[in-house]
């Protein structure tokens, strides 16, 4: 106690002489034009963020009036908000084109990790800040000179800086998922009025209209309907546990994501999951480069203030990531997890609530910003298998579940509300009427030894993905049995291919992968891996290349086909092409309309060996494939820590047939209609609302 005293008011100390030499900086002129405007402008952001502690700390926010936090909110953001952009130093290209190529890039790295304070204010985590603010203050002093330090001075200052304080960073994030103590957010969630929106103010995120609006539409809910989309939530949650063979009883924890507006939703799951024994475990989306993963956002979230600026960002670690900080960081994540191991083997996995209806994000990508090297690609595939093997040894696959369920923000447009209701039904379809269509199609699959997908209308697709062999069909089945549990909505039936003879193309006109637009997409595989790919969003062949690696492929030179799926539910399907708004729901529903295929592991990676059962009480059989039974030997060659669903639209689809080894072929789909006996009511949503 003493010790943690004295780290306390040293703490104070730094923080005190830190504050006071920014408060200096805001005014001095002791560096160099133009580098004296950027010192200034950040360092009186960092005054900004001190007035912000010091209205938190003393509890005049508490007595804020709805008009003060939104005024909060937009100036905290204002800066990387779309309009003003353009002229800030978080934009790469205009620090490159101010501060010139040496100092511009990594300026705007500092920049935009100065920013993390936001957070770190609003969640009291004081040493972040004062570590942040003395980053700054290095820097700033190595301007001071008489000459200008070089790039690699003040990609060294970076360098340590990660690197020291790595155990600062990434172990909080680590503790942070399984630790139910921190507990800034569940708070926020039980003991706020949830009827007074200035609660949304309180986590320190971006507020837009999409969240305001979604907590007014849930604030006009009944209990009884709050409480159903709930029950939906927790119970497929539950219901993974008892499909896969897992015990909950063992557990203690579960990690909820969830985006800002869902309040009242999350709070009554929260209750549900208390009567399981499980205490919530809620943490934000990461904000340090040190956490981060390119621009994906895990964890609970406000509004994104500005995709661009997210996206540009994506690759900063660009500016230290080498093998020995990979050495570093895995070894402060193993000793986070050493420490804590007890909380992460009790930790029941995630239970995700995500969002859709955005505006399509269609990236601009600018030579100014950071991207890795082809090394330091090699370097991150790596890590990233190693971060799953890491999180597999402390909280095993075999003993944890997950659910994910979706639904529209007010941006998806006018017709919101009946989106939204629409949206509430599809998630709570029939499953058994599901589960025993779905059962049709499994035997006609498991007649086969491959699949053939051909595409019409302009799709190019021409696919044959082969099957794994039965070897006693009365016992053992090459498909799962997809219904509202894990996965919700209900509507998919998939395997893990056989990578030997799964060769052809898959092409689709347009998709949406990871919020990323993809336009005229198509992959080749030979033997169950890409072998070449390409699409057309970019001028040069070259970038559309580059763009599909970083963001699908995620640095690998190639990836298996993980995971070949038919997705069954066609009135989720109607939805979209009533609403049209295909281009906007999540690969959670989109991959339930069509067929779609998996790149990188499969959806068993790291449970091969539990076994899985149908309802009908077949053994699933094809959980692996020749690359993930690699582990047996060496698990870096067996994962990717990746798997990305392409899904080809029914409309697109010419046919889908089994082919059998005796020369028959099954029909399964033809020109987008379900023609196998037994499965003719998938297409009477077709009927009823008149599409061809």
């Amino acid at each position: 106690m003493e010790q943690e005293n004295r780290n306390e008011v040293n703490l104070e100390e730094r923080y005190r002489l830190a504050s006071q030499r920014i408060h200096e900086i805001c005014a001095e002129e002791t560096v160099p034009a133009p580098f004296c405007d950027y010192f200034q402008k950040t360092a009186r952001f960092l005054v900004q963020m001190e007035d912000l502690k010091n209205c938190l700390d003393s509890g005049a926010a508490q007595d804020y009036t709805l008009r003060q936090w939104e005024q909060l909110n937009t100036a905290l953001y204002y800066d990387i908000l779309p309009e003003q952009y353009e002229a800030s130093y978080a934009n790469p290209a205009h620090a490159v084109g101010t501060l010139g190529e040496v100092h511009g890039r990594i300026l705007s790295f500092l920049y935009a990790e100065l920013r993390g304070i936001i957070v770190y204010t609003f969640e009291q985590r004081f040493e972040e800040t004062v570590v942040l603010l003395e980053l700054f203050i290095e820097i700033y002093n190595s301007f001071e000179q008489e000459e200008l330090p070089t790039y690699r001075d003040i990609q060294q200052i970076v360098y340590w800086f990660v690197s020291d304080y790595a155990e600062l960073f990434a172990a909080h994030r680590t503790r942070s998922a399984i630790d139910p103590e921190l507990d800034f957010a569940t708070r926020i969630v039980m003991d706020s009025d949830l009827n007074d929106p200035r609660y949304l103010y309180r986590y320190g995120e971006y507020v837009s209209e999409n969240e305001r609006k979604t907590a007014e539409y849930l604030n006009r809910l009944s209990e009884e309907e709050i409480a159903a989309m709930a029950d939906t939530f927790t119970e497929g949650y539950r219901i993974g546990f008892v499909a896969g063979g897992k015990d909950l009883s063992i557990k203690k924890t579960v990690n909820i994501r969830y985006h800002l507006g869902f309040e009242r939703m999350i709070r009554a799951a929260i209750k549900n999951f208390e009567k399981m024994g499980l205490r919530p475990v809620i943490y934000r989306a990461a904000v340090s480069t040190v956490n981060k993963s390119q621009n994906q956002r895990i964890g609970y979230t406000g509004a994104a203030a500005n995709l661009q600026y997210d996206y540009d960002h994506r690759a900063d670690n660009a500016i230290y990531l080498d093998k020995r900080f990979v050495e570093r960081k895995l070894g402060v994540l193993r000793s986070a997890y050493e420490a804590e191991k007890e909380l992460a083997k009790e930790h029941a996995g995630p239970a995700v609530l995500e969002v859709f209806g955005e505006t399509p994000f269609v990236p601009e990508t600018k030579p100014e910003a950071y991207h890795l090297s082809e090394k330091q690609q090699k370097l991150t595939a790596e890590m990233r298998n190693e971060l799953a093997r890491l999180s597999d040894q402390y909280i095993p696959g075999k003993e944890r579940s997950f659910t994910i369920i979706a639904f529209p923000l007010p941006e998806i447009g006018p017709d919101y509300e009946a989106i939204f209701r629409e949206t509430v039904r599809i998630n709570t379809l029939d499953y058994k009427l599901y589960q025993g269509i779905q059962q049709t199609l499994i035997d006609a699959l498991d007649q086969g030894e491959a699949v053939h997908i051909k595409g019409k209308d302009g799709n190019r697709t021409d696919l044959m993905v082969a099957l794994t062999t039965l070897s006693d069909p009365k016992k053992e089945t090459l498909f799962e049995n997809c219904v509202a549990d894990v996965n919700i909505p209900v509507g998919e039936v998939f395997t893990s291919p056989r990578l030997v003879g799964t060769n052809g193309t898959l092409h689709v006109k347009q998709v949406y992968l990871g919020e990323l637009k993809y336009v005229d997409l198509e992959v080749k595989f030979k033997d169950g891996l890409v072998k070449d790919y390409s699409c057309t969003n970019f001028p040069t062949a070259e970038e559309n290349r580059n763009y599909f690696k970083e963001n699908v492929l995620f640095h690998h030179e190639t990836l298996p086909m993980g995971e070949f799926a038919i997705g069954t539910n066609t009135t989720a399907y109607v939805m979209a092409k009533k609403y049209r708004i295909a281009d906007k729901l999540p690969i959670l529903i989109a991959e339930k309309m069509g067929p779609h295929f998996a790149l990188g592991d499969t959806c068993y990676s790291w449970e091969e060996d539990t076994m899985t059962y149908n309802a009908d009480g077949k053994a699933i059989i094809a959980r692996d494939n020749e690359i993930s039974l690699l582990r047996k030997e060496d698990p870096s060659k067996a994962y990717f820590g990746c798997h990305t669903d392409i899904t080809i639209p029914y409309e697109e689809i010419g046919f889908i047939e089994v082919v059998c080894a005796d020369g028959r072929r099954i029909a399964l789909l033809r020109d987008g209609r379900f023609v196998l006996p037994g499965t003719e009511k998938l297409n009477e949503p077709f009927e009823e609302a008149k599409i061809c």
